[in-house]
């Protein structure tokens, strides 16, 4: 059996080392001033092998919003459209991104016992369009597969 858990640290992991952005697990990172990501599972599905067996495959798809915002601690800042949107970039490359000589993904998800064998991203409903709003988001959902190593 796959745990979640593991793999769930791990996605953060990956996407905060790869983007250099904080992400707050469901919550906003401790400390952190905008641009900042949220993670979230969304849904999880168990296939394969049959129940009594511990070889099964996992799929978990991940909600990724990008948080801009003014900064608290920079007077007369606001949210941009385009701040948003590059750090919806990032995290597409993040999560898709390979290497063209070996294919490879370029940031590894790393759980011990388990092997990340497809990322997709699922769906990008998109966010806040208005650069009024006091914070502007973006939203993607992205699909990671999994198996026992």
């Amino acid at each position: 059996m796959i745990d979640r858990l593991p793999v769930t640290q791990a996605v953060a992991a990956m996407l905060a080392a790869a983007s250099g952005k904080p992400v707050g697990r469901g919550a906003i990172p401790y400390g952190a001033e905008p641009p900042y990501y949220l993670l979230t599972v969304v849904s999880t599905t168990v296939s394969g092998a049959p129940l009594a067996d511990e070889s099964e495959d996992l799929s978990i798809v991940y909600q990724v919003t990008a948080v801009t915002g003014p900064a608290p601690s920079t007077a007369g800042s606001y949210a941009v459209n385009d701040q948003a949107e590059w750090l919806a970039d990032k995290a597409r490359t993040a999560f898709l991104a390979r290497n063209p000589n070996t294919s490879q993904w370029l940031h590894p998800i790393t759980v011990p016992g388990v092997k990340v064998y497809g990322r997709s991203l699922d769906t990008e409903p998109g966010g806040s369009r208005d650069d009024s709003d006091a914070i502007i988001d973006n939203v993607q959902r992205f699909r990671v597969d999994l198996s026992s190593a």
